[in-house]
């Protein structure tokens, strides 16, 4: 496999999502239906926290991290079914993530980042990168930056 989406959930944002050379980690399966009749399943190709992924160094050319965003939601609530739910240590839990994803990345690879401001602003998470972003794009409260992992000095 050559890219890894670390949070895929149903894999919302994803066209194709069976993409032949993406592995889809998650650390939790679920199929259920939503309160609006919608199917809702979750079915990783590997099952592990992005805090310790099951991966050796520079496995990857492209890595999509996309976390779960929210503090503030009931454990049975629609959103935390369908986007899953931060813990309180969320700050160490999102700088581990990151850590694990620049991990994994290959030398010269690309991380996606994906964020939504619901709860938790983007200046509260700047500490927390691995780098600088070279770029983003914001539409309402999402998010979207690109990491690249350059020659080390």
């Amino acid at each position: 496999m050559k890219i890894l989406d670390a949070c895929c959930g149903s894999k919302m944002f994803w066209f194709d999502k069976e993409h032949n050379e993406t592995c889809y980690m998650d650390k939790r399966t679920l199929d259920t239906t939503l309160c609006d009749g919608r199917k809702l399943i979750v079915k990783p190709d590997v099952i592990a926290d992005f805090r310790e992924m099951p991966f050796d160094d520079e496995s990857f050319y492209l890595v999509v991290f996309d976390p779960p965003h929210l503090l503030n939601a009931g454990e049975k609530s629609f959103l935390a079914l369908k986007y899953g739910k931060l813990e309180q240590t969320w700050q160490e839990d999102i700088k581990k993530g990151l850590s694990e994803c620049w991990r994994v990345l290959k030398q010269n690879g690309t991380l996606i980042f994906k964020w939504n401001e619901e709860q938790i602003t983007l200046p509260m998470l700047k500490g927390l990168f691995p780098s600088e972003p070279l770029f983003g794009q914001r539409r309402g409260k999402t998010v979207w930056l690109v990491f690249f992992k350059g020659e080390s000095k």
